[in-house]
């Protein structure tokens, strides 16, 4: 995906627009002490905690779901290569390959098979 800068430069510029600071040491007309202000804290802390605990779960079912369906799309193989020894028909000692096809957790999926170099 190829991105310009100027977009990069609008989005960031976009961002810094809309963000604000948060500095308790400018020297308040309202005493947060007062049970007003003190009500409009905590009642903005307990709509933030609830809002980001939402949004939150949303994001990890999503990401749950796109996890689990793409499982089915996963199509690599993985081979195991063992060497088995046999002697030939003549009386030589020769090594054969021999490929186990395992899951992502090691476990053997079907029958060993001989392998070909």
């Amino acid at each position: 995906m190829k991105t310009s800068s100027s977009a990069i430069f609008t989005v960031l510029a976009g961002a810094s627009l809309l963000t604000g600071c948060a500095s308790h040491d400018d020297g308040r007309i309202v005493n947060p002490r007062q049970p007003g202000p003190a009500i409009g804290t905590a009642v903005g802390g307990a709509t933030g905690a609830v809002v980001g605990n939402v949004a939150g779960a949303v994001a990890g079912v999503g990401q749950g779901f796109v996890s689990q369906a793409n499982k089915s799309f996963d199509n690599d193989r993985r081979v195991v290569r063992t060497w088995r020894t046999e002697t030939t028909s003549d009386g030589r000692t020769i090594q054969v390959p021999v490929e186990i096809e395992v899951d992502k957790d090691g476990r053997p999926i079907g029958e060993p098979r001989v392998g070909t170099r």
